[in-house]
């Protein structure tokens, strides 16, 4: 097998497809910590989690022992229309670094919305369906999450309401025109039409936001409409399970060519397509089947793996959603404006965190210029306009290539290529003009956030 030719695409047949999602968890031995009520500071029931979110979803969620889920049918005939994705061999860029490692990308970004997200945007539709309710209401940061969410609540005929982070409800104007396309409302967030967001302003005047923020107002909103529930793209377990087809789908196709990978990487906000994509390899290496090296990059604006700290900390700015053990840098903590809107989350999934706590997972930071910087460097070898949250991936893939360069090794490296960043030419167009700007904060800045960490044993 190993033998085989490597094509420039590796495509699997429809019949190769995951017919059930993995659930990392169940390998672990230990388990993340439990999400906590925000009000009695115990561990949150699925009555609790019901109440906000889809109660399957909320099951989802709660489940650390089966380690696959069986996808329902209707989820995966709507994966067929764009999965399974291609694993692509980037001959081109490793020629130009002339390097002797392999690297390979899976490719996320081949439906309209661009990216990873409608993976579980679909899913959660369908759990909302078929509960009877009628829609949903969500945050998101660059758009992604949102865009998707609006084509899976289409297909379903819910209704769905988006608050998006206002700096980049501004900086990408177009990637709202399609989830107004596609029937959603957007708010751009934090806004006048909450209680939660009047408080923020107030307490931030003209703050661009947070994903921090948009959740806060996306739960208020839902908890206040009959019919609704809120839903995540992001952060939550249930969402990583939903994502892991990209890494049961990356392994299908390494092994089909007895590839075996390295490092793998993938970029990190709140975790779900490092999650999604790192899930099966996690669980080799815990069943002691495998040994890989799992890198998560993040912005060093929103250093929450790098700098952060591993308590109890809320999932929101607003404070009223399930507390969560995780590397987090604050609740309270608004990120400085940064064109990897997606990433700007102050806190990381806690079967992540838990991870990074027990050291199977490095985490890497870098600045935006580092991160267009190697954007630039791929599209103009590999063809492909990438998004800025994929971009910080494309960074550290390329410094592993460097460093196998120097050391002579020939490995392996995989990376999860996100989504595309054709609604995200303001950010090119700043990095191109020289205008991009660098912020990282100070140790003293994030002290201060961290010292406000709610106080909760464990």
């Amino acid at each position: 097998m190993a033998s085989k030719e490597i094509p420039y695409k590796i495509y699997l047949e429809e019949s190769e497809m995951p017919t059930a999602w993995y659930n990392l968890r169940a390998d672990m031995k230990v388990k993340p910590a439990p999400l906590l009520n925000p009000q009695t500071l115990k561990p949150a029931s699925l009555d609790e989690l019901s109440a906000v979110f889809c109660r399957e979803l909320a099951e989802q969620e709660l489940n650390d022992t089966d380690p696959y889920i069986p996808i329902p049918e209707e989820i995966r005939s709507f994966y067929k229309m764009y999965r399974p994705s291609p694993l692509v061999r980037a001959y081109c860029l490793e020629k130009k670094l002339g390097t002797p490692a392999k690297i390979y990308y899976k490719f996320e970004g081949n439906n309209t919305s661009g990216s990873h997200k409608l993976n579980s945007a679909i899913a959660q539709a369908y759990y909302a369906k078929k509960q009877g309710l009628r829609g949903v209401t969500t945050e998101t940061g660059a758009g992604q999450w949102g865009t998707a969410l609006s084509m899976a609540c289409s297909y379903f005929d819910l209704d769905c309401k988006v608050f998006m982070v206002k700096v980049s409800y501004e900086q990408k104007p177009f990637r709202r025109e399609v989830m107004r396309t596609y029937g959603a409302s957007v708010t751009p967030s934090p806004s006048e039409t909450t209680a939660i967001g009047r408080k923020i302003l107030a307490e931030h005047p003209g703050t661009g936001g947070s994903l921090g923020c948009a959740v806060s107002e996306a739960v208020e909103c839902a908890v206040s409409n009959d019919g609704y529930r809120y839903v995540l793209g992001s952060v939550l377990n249930q969402v990583l399970l939903h994502q892991s087809v990209i890494g049961l789908e990356t392994k299908a196709a390494l092994d089909k060519y007895g590839i075996k990978a390295d490092v793998i990487i993938g970029c990190a906000g709140g975790g779900s397509n490092l999650g999604g994509l790192i899930a099966p390899f996690v669980g080799e290496q815990l069943r002691g089947e495998a040994n890989y090296r799992f890198v998560a990059v993040e912005p060093a604006s929103c250093p929450s793996l790098t700098r952060g700290k591993f308590a109890y900390d809320y999932a929101d700015t607003g404070m009223i959603c399930p507390l969560a053990k995780m590397y987090t840098i604050g609740a309270d903590y608004i990120p400085a404006p940064n064109h990897a809107g997606g990433l700007r989350y102050h806190g990381m999934n806690g079967t992540l965190s838990e991870l990074r706590h027990q050291g199977i997972l490095d985490a890497v930071s870098y600045t935006q210029t580092d991160v267009f910087s190697a954007a630039v460097e791929f599209a103009r070898v590999e063809g492909i306009l990438p998004a800025p949250e994929s971009s910080h991936a494309i960074r550290a893939a390329i410094d592993e290539a460097l460093r196998c360069k120097e050391t002579g090794k020939e490995e392996t490296i995989v990376f999860g290529l996100t989504g595309t960043g054709y609604f995200d030419l303001y950010g090119y167009q700043k990095f191109n003009d020289g205008l991009l700007e660098t912020y990282i904060p100070s140790d003293e800045e994030l002290a201060k956030s961290l010292e406000k960490l709610p106080k909760v044993n464990g």
